[in-house]
């Protein structure tokens, strides 16, 4: 089973940068539909990128033109880089793996059937 570890979260102001890294193991990613999605406490999961088998990406509205979601399937890893951000990233990053057929941003928020514990990222104003 396809195990998921996120690093790379940390503290930035506004209108900075940060890159996010995604390692799996036990199981290789090249049949998953990969992505990220994010949660604050109290509030739903909104997914936020969504790559697919064979690199299409979509992303979600709040992100899209900020965010890019790559892939490496020869390192089993995904990386979100995450430009302009802003104090509504915050969040915790979640990295996640679906073999729903159909990759988007819906199918990685709802249908996800691997996720790692997540890495915290803090955009202060």
């Amino acid at each position: 089973q396809v195990q998921l570890m996120e690093s790379g979260g940390g503290s930035v102001q506004a209108g900075g940068s940060l890159k996010l890294s995604c390692a799996a193991s036990g199981g290789t990613i090249i049949a998953y539909c990969m992505g990220w999605f994010r949660q604050v406490p109290g509030r739903e999961r909104e997914g936020v990128a969504a790559i697919g088998r064979m690199s299409g990406t979509n992303y979600g509205q709040s992100v899209e033109g900020r965010f890019v979601v790559s892939r490496d399937n020869d390192k089993n890893s995904i990386y979100l880089e995450m430009n302009s951000l802003k104090p509504e990233d915050t969040a915790k990053y979640y990295c996640a793996a679906t073999r729903v057929w159909d990759c988007t941003v819906p199918a990685i928020q709802n249908d996800a059937h691997h996720w790692g514990q997540g890495t915290q990222v803090t955009v202060s104003s």
